[in-house]
């Protein structure tokens, strides 16, 4: 069986803990049996992999910017088929079929599940999995849908008419994307469903769509030139057009999390992180990632963020309504998750800047120099090797190096490293790199940090 998940998002929702890099999938919010945090990406992957088995195929169309957090809390054998740019769910769908086609040599007949990635659900959800996919590898239909019975008119969701409102499995006769209020209603008084943004086709049918309605049919053609595409969802550019589709029913728990308002109404605890809310506070919840504590007193249906991007306190249903002015903030992303590890923007001043890297055991920066700026690293925790013009140092807590202007440099972690930089000049820019060759050739994948 072959999955893709939709992996997208531009990270406003949730601020301030998403962000560019950082979308709502990536936040670990949702506790394991164990004790431990985990994202929703990580979840439903898990789910996937224990539901439907650990040989599916899963491929995860992502954009970019999103690679590294997915290498970061995912295995690194998992598929990702990457979005060059921002183009909705028919664009990414398309690619992420030729990338099925003509990278992975997936047989056209095989059946292939699109799932969003941050649907939060019980195991049930995906125990259908094996079901919806035999639907569609049959002749039945061209694309086999899963709906959830819904419970109140929404605005926010598409809706399938059933021929057969009783019937587990039955024909779409009506498929109708984001209605307004009234025509909500209409679509319940009909027996509709919520479209929970889960379809399955046979390869072959999608790319066959794909030739009709994109001016590329192959893989790396569509990719050069992606930014070219329309921006259009799957549901407008093939759901409400198909006339051969069907929808497996499923009347479980199914909630798609959108907002701090939704997802607070899935957190485990009231207090995620340093925080106290005192006796008072009814219906209020703190998500803290900074490493000072937070109190709350007297706080109704209120949520309380923080992260080093920004401090968030806002009504829960208010801050359904939180994107226009989160995009009046400062863009800069002062948190990231990377394939090696993370960094975190410390504090920006006119000539310094300060950011904590943290390297996974294995991993290392590029071998670098800046024509811009001198550096200072401090290690702080964990043990490894650096190279400064040529010459290795070993390195543990309390280690201090300092590496002027043009000096190549770079460091390796044999544990997990945590290094302080102070950045220091009158022109900081990302772009003041230059990169040499690799002086551990044989060592693992270079954090591009």
């Amino acid at each position: 069986m072959n999955i893709i998940l939709l992996s997208g998002g531009s990270g406003k929702r949730l601020w301030p803990l998403s962000n560019e890099i950082r979308s709502k999938q990536f936040i670990k919010m949702f506790r394991r049996e164990d004790g431990t945090l985990e994202s929703m990406v990580q979840r439903v992957y898990r789910q996937i992999k224990g539901s439907v088995g650990e040989d599916t195929r899963v491929t995860i169309a992502t954009s970019r910017s999103q690679v590294s957090s997915i290498r970061n809390q995912l295995p690194h054998d998992v598929n990702v088929c990457v979005e060059p740019a921002r183009r909705d769910t028919f664009p990414a769908v398309a690619l992420s079929c030729m990338y099925l086609a003509e990278v992975l040599h997936v047989d056209p007949a095989e059946p292939v599940i699109v799932c969003p990635v941050d649907p939060c659900v019980d195991d049930e959800y995906f125990d259908c999995f094996p079901r919806l996919a035999e639907l569609a590898a049959s002749d039945r239909w061209n694309i086999a849908l899963m709906g959830v019975k819904p419970t109140y008119p929404s605005e926010k969701y598409g809706y399938l008419v059933p021929e057969d409102p009783q019937a587990p499995v039955s024909n779409v006769t009506n498929y109708t994307e984001k209605p307004d209020l009234p025509g909500a209603r209409a679509l319940l008084a009909q027996g509709a469903l919520w479209n929970c943004g889960v379809f399955a086709f046979r390869l072959e049918y999608m790319l066959g769509r794909a030739a009709e309605l994109l001016p590329y049919t192959k893989y790396q053609a569509l990719y050069d030139n992606y930014a070219d595409c329309e921006k259009i969802s799957f549901d407008y550019a093939v759901g409400e057009k198909e006339r051969s589709e069907g929808v497996l029913v499923y009347d479980r728990k199914w909630k798609d999390i959108g907002s701090w308002n939704t997802l607070a109404e899935e957190m485990h605890e009231d207090v995620i992180g340093k925080g106290i809310l005192d006796q008072t506070c009814r219906d209020s919840n703190i998500v803290n990632e900074l490493d000072i504590p937070i109190l709350g007193m007297g706080l109704e249906h209120v949520i309380i963020a923080a992260s080093n991007d920004g401090i968030l306190v806002a009504d829960k249903h208010q801050s359904s309504y939180m994107k226009p002015l989160v995009e009046q903030l400062s863009p800069q992303v002062r948190y990231a998750e990377k394939s090696w590890g993370s960094f975190t923007i410390l504090d920006v001043g006119a000539h310094a800047l300060t950011i904590r890297i943290r390297l996974m055991p294995g991993h290392r920066l590029h071998y670098h120099a800046h024509e811009r700026r001198s550096e200072v690293w401090t290690v702080t925790r964990g043990e490894g090797t650096v190279i400064l013009d040529d010459e290795r140092r070993e390195v543990a807590p309390g280690a201090v190096i300092e590496l002027p202007i043009g000096a190549k440099h770079t460091i390796l972690a044999k544990t997990e490293l945590e290094v302080i930089e102070v950045q220091l000049g009158d022109d900081i820019r990302v772009d003041d790199k230059i990169k040499y060759e690799d002086p551990f050739p044989e060592g693992p994948e270079a954090a591009n940090a």
